[in-house]
């Protein structure tokens, strides 16, 4: 129980933030800042989960004292909240740059226009936040002191992490580069298949869920086993999210709408792996 009051102040802030959000962008029908938005709510929630304590001892109870110092946590709290902050800085600003040079995200082109569907997008990211999160949030919600030493099982996540993180690095530089020739008229492919996207359809999201994985192992050292597998919707629902609802389904339906009758589009999907390089081409 202890952990779980000390999980529900991050929840809260989690969809406090976004509700904020959405009160100033929906009526204003602007969708540019959505990914930021989502950066901003990771970064401040990791935050609240690892300094809850500190906070609320200064400023609901009045113990005077300054916040302890980063150093003063346990070193996988560090690492993981580490992980989160570097992974929400590098994505959360990719997407939103992406955004705001595009004008918008034209995933919201007519859901921007209907408010009460807007403000549940701006709250289901709210909810993406606090399932998602829940590996690093739980962690951090163990006093630092009952907290086990980094072993080899650590070791073995933050490896997952950091090689997801650049498998998924690569694959966004690689289709910004692609862009950025078809842009300059240095090529007249219609769609990207070098590099990474010649081996997946989708290899950043390949990245996303390698990165979760690893964020949830890293954590896992820390937690009892009911709060092991409650962490593990992260990663779960990463895979399950990505793979069947917001990520490969409406980019799959979007190249089909652009490229359908084209005979190199039906040869890459007829090649390519949809998704895992190893996996289904469907």
């Amino acid at each position: 129980m202890p952990v779980f009051s000390r999980l529900s102040p991050t929840i809260a802030s989690a969809y406090a933030l976004q509700a904020l959000f959405a009160a100033i962008f929906v009526p204003q029908q602007n969708d540019k800042f959505y990914d930021l938005g989502g950066a901003i709510g990771w970064m401040s929630s990791t935050a609240i989960s690892l300094y809850y304590p500190s906070l609320k001892a200064r400023f609901w109870d009045g113990v005077p004292g300054a916040l302890p110092r980063l150093s003063s946590f346990a070193p996988r709290q560090i690492l993981l909240t580490a992980a989160i902050g570097l992974w929400s800085l590098r994505l959360g600003s990719f997407l939103a740059m992406r955004a705001i040079k595009a004008g918008g995200d034209s995933r919201f082109d007519e859901i921007k226009k209907q408010p009460t569907k807007f403000t549940c997008y701006w709250m289901a990211q709210a909810t993406w936040i606090t399932l998602v999160g829940l590996p690093v949030f739980l962690c951090n919600a163990i006093p630092s002191h009952v907290q086990p030493a980094v072993g080899r099982r650590d070791y073995i996540g933050l490896g997952i992490y950091v090689g997801s993180l650049l498998f998924e690095i690569i694959a966004d530089r690689q289709k910004s580069v692609w862009r950025k020739a078809k842009d300059n008229k240095e090529h007249e492919e219609v769609f990207i298949s070098s590099g990474l996207w010649s081996i997946s359809r989708h290899p950043n999201y390949i990245g996303e869920v390698g990165i979760w994985t690893g964020i949830w192992i890293l954590s896992t050292a820390s937690l009892p086993f009911g709060l092991v597998v409650l962490a593990s919707l992260s990663p779960l629902s990463t895979y399950y999210l990505t793979r069947n609802v917001s990520g490969v389904p409406p980019l799959e339906r979007a190249g089909d709408m652009k490229y359908g009758a084209n005979p190199k589009w039906l040869a890459y999907k007829s090649s390519v792996p949809i998704f895992w390089p190893w996996g289904s081409t469907k």
